[in-house]
């Protein structure tokens, strides 16, 4: 168990690259982390990705990214448009995506889905994740869902309550057309912030899990 600010020293990262298959993943899975960070290093630069939207989705994610993202003195949002659930069946053209954002910047830090989630769009974004990054620390993150496939977090990011609550409070407030989700409440987010944060004896209770696979420390 690795319970850090992050995995590498604030003052060595200068780019943050955030990947979700869908519009709310980023914020769900990592959004608190993204908050605080951004807090304590604000000139850190952040590359946010998500590669699936429809009708009103796209301009949900863009002002959930603006939100989050509010205090990042420099961002790049990209929010690409393959269809729901079809991302493993046009694995080509999200490929060429990853290929093209692997020549737009070399993150410090990169934040993706976790490798045995469940859902087919999020492991084909981990699995490219790791294919196109190799040599960087990637730290996957988890979505919670009808499938339950949580596993058991080996790194963990602190969060206090107030963070905790902005994160629930933009995702409530950016994503409408997902209140009707009967997982899609204040009580989810809050809970697994909580679990994370049991897990990992956090001073303020809270906590985002996340699965590091390679870490080197030097």
């Amino acid at each position: 168990m690795l319970k850090a600010q992050l995995a590498k020293p604030a003052g060595s990262v200068r780019q943050i690259l955030c990947l979700g298959a869908h519009c709310d993943d980023i914020e769900i899975g990592c959004g608190g982390t993204i908050l605080r960070w951004l807090e304590e290093q604000p000139q850190t630069a952040v590359y946010w990705v998500v590669f699936s939207s429809g009708p009103g989705r796209r301009e949900e994610a863009q002002a959930s990214a603006m939100a989050f993202l509010q205090k990042a003195q420099c961002k790049n949002v990209m929010i690409k448009d393959f269809r729901d659930g079809f991302l493993p069946y046009v694995g080509k053209e999200v490929k060429e995506c990853f290929e093209d954002l692997k020549q737009k910047t070399s993150p410090d830090i990169i934040f993706t889905h976790y490798r045995d989630d469940l859902h087919q769009d999020h492991r084909l974004v981990s699995e490219l994740t790791w294919n196109t990054w190799r040599d960087h620390l990637i730290l996957e993150y988890e979505i919670p869902k009808y499938d339950g496939d949580f596993g058991s977090p080996n790194c963990f990011v602190e969060l206090d309550e107030s963070l905790c609550r902005r994160k629930s409070d933009y995702l409530l407030e950016h994503f409408p057309s997902q209140r009707n989700k009967h997982w899609f409440s204040e009580e989810t987010f809050q809970a697994l912030l909580r679990l994370r944060g049991m897990e990992c004896h956090s001073a303020t209770t809270f906590a985002e899990g996340f699965y590091s696979r390679k870490l080197v420390l030097s």
